[in-house]
């Protein structure tokens, strides 16, 4: 190795991503969660040549809010990649960005990815990351990272299961003895969500509102179980006159907007657990079912699951992190965690 080669190595310190559909965290070796910023990217288009105009939180403030020549978009659908070239650049910001602005960052790279992406969705994501500057990019399945982010005790004989809520996909899994047992990627997560609450305002209230609107009215109101009598306040377009509009919502029309969200979900857990041998069933009568990911922190959605199933179900201590440090964990211990490595 020649002594520019390792002066790259040493000033680039190796990284864990999570690449989510909705956020982006990364967490650098030995110091934890230091970027967390939304999957977004704006694009302006000058005399045909499209640039890089902003990504992260900056470029999410200008999704819905732009002018002709500039558009703000997501590169990533459903936790696979939609935009091959805004995906580089976006790896390639943050890691110039944790690396301070060094352009000799070269670093060892971990990323997650949904259990149901396919070997060319890897391929494309693994492609993206070398084409960003990496010197080595190796994969871990969503779940599996999310168990370790959790502290379940995934590398033992007994069974754990986690359900890992992110923007774009919604992983099932139960796992024993280091590997996956069944896993089963839900493409119904936080952005349907947001889907569904549009679509339920138009119907119910003939209000037109964005994403953004729905995203907030999901944090603020939105609940798996309505338990209270609270008001929500919300603005958009009338679609009969055409003009600005309030409304007032409820909990129980995010409960009913969510419904048909929930009953997928629930369908797709009962469907984990029918296919769970019963030794490892007895386990999470005792052990239960673990959940993160930012759908997690729906009110009440522990509560729902619990009724449904009849097992005790908790949420991890920190959901939206509890990826990116189980990657992060991974990254650290890479001799403990090899065999759940790859590259493709």
């Amino acid at each position: 190795m020649g002594l520019f080669s390792r002066i790259k190595k040493i000033w680039s310190q190796d990284m864990a991503i999570d690449l989510g559909t909705a956020n982006t965290l990364v967490v650098l070796k030995g110091q934890g969660v230091v970027l967390n910023e939304p999957s977004v990217v704006a694009i302006v288009d000058q005399n045909g040549k499209k640039n890089v105009l902003a990504v992260g939180d900056e470029a999410k403030t200008m999704l819905g809010r732009t002018p002709g020549n500039i558009s703000a978009i997501r590169p990533l659908r459903d936790g696979v990649i939609a935009d091959f070239i805004v995906t580089e650049e976006m790896i390639k910001h943050f890691i110039r960005k944790v690396h301070k602005g060094s352009t000799f960052a070269n670093p060892r790279i971990l990323i997650c990815v949904p259990t149901g992406s396919t070997p060319v969705e890897r391929k494309a994501i693994q492609d993206s990351a070398l084409a960003a500057g990496a010197r080595r990019v190796q994969l871990i399945e969503e779940p599996i990272a999310a168990a370790i982010g959790a502290g379940l005790p995934i590398s033992e004989a007994t069974g754990s299961m986690i359900i890992d809520i992110g923007g774009g996909t919604s992983e099932i899994a139960v796992m024993s003895l280091g590997g996956l047992v069944y896993s089963k990627s839900l493409r119904v997560a936080g952005d349907a969500m947001d889907e569904a609450i549009v679509n339920y305002m138009r119907k119910e209230y003939n209000l037109l509102i964005g994403d953004s609107t729905a995203e907030k009215i999901k944090k603020e109101m939105g609940t798996a179980l309505p338990t209270g009598k609270n008001t929500y306040p919300v603005k958009g377009r009338d679609l009969r006159s055409g003009t600005p509009k309030e409304v007032n919502i409820t909990e129980e029309d995010t409960a009913e907007a969510l419904n048909d969200i929930m009953k997928e979900m629930i369908n797709a857990i009962k469907q984990a657990l029918e296919n769970t041998p019963p030794e490892l069933s007895a386990d999470l009568v005792d052990m239960g079912l673990t959940l993160t990911g930012g759908g997690a922190l729906l009110k009440n959605i522990d509560k729902r699951f619990s009724k449904e199933t009849g097992l005790p179900v908790h949420v991890a201590e920190d959901p939206l992190s509890c990826v990116a440090i189980g990657t992060g964990k991974a990254l650290d211990q890479d001799e403990t965690f090899s065999a759940m490595l790859s590259e493709y």
